[in-house]
């Protein structure tokens, strides 16, 4: 009778060796993978993919694969509530937003560059 008290009184945050490991696998899938994208960034860093500008956004996008990843399994917003994604895709338009401002400052007849 007291081990069943004892497993009751837990309550809901006591976790089974078997959610342990399956977080841990899905822990160390993660971080394969995050070491595959360090070694895909380097690898394309050596590419030509034809302009600049492709370049750039092809290591953005191994960048943004690689930050979803932290992101969401390690920081645990895969699995959060609607406030954490609203404040993440806040943010990401914001910064979409600032780095469209950047691009649109480098053009030669942009407020910047007028005299």
């Amino acid at each position: 009778m007291h081990e069943t008290a004892t497993a009751h009184s837990a309550g809901p945050d006591a976790h089974s060796v078997e959610e342990a490991k399956k977080h841990m696998r899905t822990y160390a899938i993660v971080g394969v993978a995050l070491i595959i994208g360090t070694i895909l960034t380097v690898w394309a860093s050596f590419i030509n993919f034809g302009s600049r500008e492709i370049n750039i956004v092809a290591a953005l996008l191994i960048a943004s694969t690689k930050g979803f990843l932290v992101a969401g399994f390690f920081m645990h917003l895969i699995s959060e509530k609607k406030l954490i994604y609203s404040l993440l895709g806040c943010t990401a338009f914001f910064f979409a937003a600032l780095m469209y401002l950047t691009v649109l400052s480098m053009q030669r007849d942009s407020i910047i560059h007028i005299q």
